[in-house]
C-alpha cells in the first residue's frame, strides 16, 4: 500500500508517497481500505512541528478516514464489505494518510447511503468538536441564544447546524466572504467580524463557541448573559482566562475532541434528516497532499479539504 510520510518537521514539501506493509488488525480492530481523507489545521501544525503531539517524524498524519472494511478477524460489530468512517485513536496517531488503515472497531460507525466517502471523510474531526462542544459539555436546548466563532471554517460550519438542529437561535461571525454561505446553513444572525464589533452587536448570549481562540475568545466574555457557558476549542488552557470567568460568574469549558461513536451516529442522525451538511470545499488526488496542505497553511478555508484514494 501507499503511504503519506515525513521524515523531517517543515512545508508541504515534506509530505512524501511512499510505499510501505499493509498494516494487521489487532483484536476488536478491522482492516480498512480508505476511499477518502479528511484534512484538519491541526495537521498542517504537527507538519511543521508546531504542536508536539505525535512526537518527531517520521510519522503518518490523519484521522479522517471514510472507506470499506477489508477485514474483520475479530470483531462482531463489522463485517467485510461494510462501508465506514470515522475518527480513530485521536489524539494518538491513527495513520490516516494511507491507503489503509487499521482502527479500533469502537471508533467507527457505518457510513449512511446519504453521504459520499468524501463527506464522510471530511465530517468526523469537526462535527465531533462541535458536538461535544454544543451538546456534551454547552447543554445547548431550545431556545437558548448560541454565538458561533469562525462560523465558515470547518468546526463552526457543523456547529451552526447543529445548534439550529437543537432549536437554537444562533449567531453567527464570519469574513465578509463567507457571510452568504453561513447565513445558508440556518444562522439567525451574521456578523463580520471584520466590519462590526461583535461585542457591540450581541448579548445575552447563553453559550459561545470559540473556534478562534485570542483577542476574540476573551472579548467574548462580554456578550455572555450572567451564568453563561463559554466553550472554546483552542484556549482551554489559558489560567487568566478562567479566572477572568470565574470572577465574572461564567462558566469555561475547553472541547478537546475525542473518539465518540454516539456522537457519530448522532450526527448521522442528522445527515439522515437533512438537517447537516458538511462542505467540501476543494478535494485533491492522494499523490497532491502538498497542494492541500498549502490551502490548510493559507487558512481562510470554507469548510473541508479531503483527499480522494
Amino acid at each position: 500500500m501507499r503511504v503519506i510520510t515525513q521524515r523531517a518537521f517543515g512545508g508541504p514539501e515534506v509530505l512524501t508517497v511512499v510505499d510501505a506493509p499493509e498494516p494487521r488488525p489487532l483484536p476488536t480492530e478491522v482492516l480498512v481500505r480508505v476511499s477518502a481523507i479528511g484534512l484538519n489545521p491541526l495537521e498542517a501544525r504537527l507538519r511543521a512541528g508546531e504542536v508536539p503531539l505525535i512526537g518527531r517524524p517520521p510519522f503518518v498524519l490523519g484521522w479522517d478516514v471514510s472507506g470499506v472494511v477489508q477485514d474483520a478477524p475479530q470483531t462482531w460489530r463489522f463485517r467485510p464489505g461494510d462501508e465506514v468512517f470515522g475518527m480513530p485513536l485521536f489524539p494518538r496517531a491513527a495513520g490516516g494518510y494511507a491507503e489503509v488503515v487499521t482502527a479500533p472497531a469502537l471508533h467507527l460507525v457505518r457510513k449512511p447511503a446519504a453521504l459520499s466517502h468524501v463527506e464522510a471523510a471530511a465530517l468526523p474531526v469537526v462535527g465531533l468538536t462541535a458536538w461535544q462542544g454544543l451538546v456534551d459539555l454547552g447543554g445547548v436546548t431550545e431556545g437558548d441564544r448560541v454565538l458561533v466563532h469562525g462560523a465558515g471554517g470547518g468546526v463552526g460550519h457543523v456547529a451552526v447546524q447543529i445548534a439550529k438542529a437543537l432549536g437554537a437561535y444562533v449567531i453567527a461571525t464570519a469574513a465578509g466572504s463567507k457571510r452568504e454561505f453561513v447565513a445558508g446553513l440556518g444562522a439567525d444572525e451574521v456578523i463580520d467580524y471584520a466590519a462590526v464589533d461583535f461585542t457591540r452587536a450581541v448579548r445575552d448570549v447563553d453559550v459561545v463557541l470559540d473556534t478562534i481562540g485570542g483577542d476574540t475568545v476573551a472579548r467574548s466574555l462580554a456578550v455572555l448573559r450572567p451564568g453563561g457557558h463559554l466553550v472554546t476549542a483552542v484556549a482551554e488552557d489559558d489560567p487568566e482566562l478562567a479566572a477572568r470567568c470565574e470572577a465574572a460568574g461564567l462558566r469555561l469549558s475547553g472541547v478537546t475532541v475525542d473518539p465518540d461513536p454516539v456522537g457519530l451516529r448522532a450526527l448521522v442522525g442528522l445527515v439522515e434528516q437533512g438537517r447537516l451538511r458538511v462542505h467540501v470545499q476543494q478535494t485533491f488526488p492522494f499523490e497532491r497532499v502538498a497542494d492541500a496542505h498549502r490551502l490548510l497553511d493559507a487558512g481562510h478555508l470554507r469548510g473541508k479539504l479531503v483527499l480522494t484514494v
